[in-house]
C-alpha cells in the first residue's frame, strides 16, 4: 500500500530501532532517564527556548500549554480549523474550563486585523483575552507556512493587549525547510511552543512542549495530573532524538513529492488542487457527479490510501516512507480511478 492518509504512519527504520533497542534508561518520574533528559536539553537548544519537557502527543503539549497560560472561564483565541479545536475532544473547555472564540480565514493565517475583532473589553460581562494559539504549519488548511513578519506582528499585538502566545508547532520542522527559516525565529516571539517527533520526523511517539524553565516545572506539574507521567520512556525517546538528529534535513524531499503529486494529479479532469506549501496537499472533487468518498474508496482498491475530509476535499501527505516513484503511481492510479469513474 502506499499510504498517504498522514505522516504520522511511518515505522522506524532499522537504525531507530537499534537506538531505541540501545538507549539508556531510568525513572523519569525521579528525572532519572537519561535519554530523555538528551532529548530535551537536545530539543530546548534547537529552538532557543529554556526548557523542553517530553509528552506522549501533540495534543498533550498542546493542552498543558492552555492550561498553565489560562485558568477557568478565560479565552483562547485560534483559527476556527486549528487542531487545538478540530482534532482535540473539545480538550480547552473540558480540561481546562476555556471558552474559544474563533478567527475565520480562508487559509488559516491571519493578521492583526483579523485578531482585533476577536477582543472583547475587559469586564465581568466577557471572558478575559488570555491565550492566542497559532498553528504552523497549518494542518487542516493544507500544511500551509505563515510568513514570519506577519506572525511576528500578530504575536507583538497578542502581548501588547496582555495574552499569551502559544505556538502549535507540531510540523514547524516544515515550515523551517519550505521557506529556509530557523527554528529559532518562530520560538522568540511564544511563551510556549509545542513541536511533535511523529509526523514528519518519522518517530514512532511523541511530542515535545517548550518554553521557560518555570512554565517547563508548570507543566511537569500538569503533565502528572493529566495522567501522561512516564518511567523508562527513554525506549521511545530515543527514537525521537534519531528522529531530530537525522530526519530534519530531508523534510525538503517529502515537500518535492508532495509537489510531484500536484502536478500530475491537477491536470484531470474533475480534480484542482490547491498547490502545497509544504507536505500536505489538498485536492478538491471539481466534478459535480463524484464525491470524494467514491474516489478514496477506488484508489484504496488501487493500493493508495487518503482521506476525505468533506464532500469534495481530499488530503494527501508525503513522508519518509513514501518514496518519489510510490508518488508517481499514486498520481497514476488518481488518473486510472478518475477514468473508470468518469466513464
Amino acid at each position: 500500500m502506499i499510504d498517504l492518509r498522514s505522516d504520522t504512519v511511518t515505522k522506524p527504520s532499522a537504525a531507530m530501532r537499534q537506538a531505541m533497542a540501545n538507549a539508556e534508561v531510568g525513572d523519569d518520574t525521579f528525572g532519572e532517564d537519561p535519554t530523555i533528559t538528551r532529548l530535551e536539553e537536545t530539543v530546548a537548544g534547537l529552538l532557543g527556548m529554556e526548557a523542553a519537557l517530553y509528552v506522549a502527543s501533540g495534543q498533550l503539549g498542546n493542552q498543558l500549554s492552555l492550561r498553565i497560560h489560562g485558568r477557568g472561564g478565560d479565552c483562547v483565541i485560534a483559527h476556527e480549523y486549528s487542531h487545538i479545536f478540530e482534532y482535540e475532544t473539545g480538550a480547552p473547555s473540558a480540561i481546562s474550563g476555556l471558552a474559544s472564540r474563533f478567527i475565520q480565514t480562508p487559509d488559516g493565517t491571519f493578521t492583526v486585523a483579523d485578531l482585533k475583532p476577536m477582543l472583547r473589553p475587559e469586564n465581568i460581562h466577557h471572558s478575559r483575552n488570555r491565550i492566542l494559539s497559532i498553528e504552523n504549519t497549518h494542518n487542516r488548511c493544507g500544511g500551509v507556512v505563515w510568513d514570519l513578519e506577519q506572525y511576528n506582528s500578530v504575536c507583538r499585538y497578542a502581548h501588547d493587549t496582555g495574552m499569551a502566545v502559544h505556538l502549535d508547532g507540531a510540523r514547524l520542522w516544515n515550515a523551517c525547510a519550505s521557506n529556509g527559516t530557523e527554528l529559532n525565529q518562530w520560538t522568540q516571539s511564544a511563551d510556549s511552543v509545542s513541536v511533535c517527533f511523529s509526523k514528519g520526523l518519522g518517530a514512532p511517539v511523541g511530542s515535545a512542549v517548550c518554553g521557560t524553565r518555570e512554565f517547563v516545572e508548570e507543566a511537569r506539574f500538569y503533565r502528572k495530573m493529566f495522567g501522561g507521567q512516564m518511567r523508562q520512556a527513554g525506549i521511545i525517546a530515543a527514537g525521537a532524538l534519531y528522529a531530530v538528529e537525522h530526519n530534519l534535513k530531508r523534510l525538503g524531499e517529502d515537500h518535492e513529492n508532495a509537489n510531484l503529486l500536484a502536478e500530475m494529479i491537477s491536470v484531470l479532469p474533475g480534480l484542482s488542487c490547491i498547490w502545497p506549501a509544504s507536505n500536505i496537499l489538498m485536492v478538491e472533487v471539481t466534478s459535480p457527479l463524484l464525491l470524494a468518498s467514491q474516489i478514496v474508496a477506488e484508489l484504496a482498491k488501487e493500493g493508495v490510501l487518503l482521506f476525505d475530509l468533506s464532500e469534495k476535499h481530499m488530503r494527501l501527505v508525503t513522508h519518509l516512507d513514501v518514496t518519489r516513484n510510490q508518488c508517481q503511481e499514486a498520481a497514476m492510479a488518481f488518473e486510472r480511478v478518475m477514468g473508470r469513474l468518469a466513464g
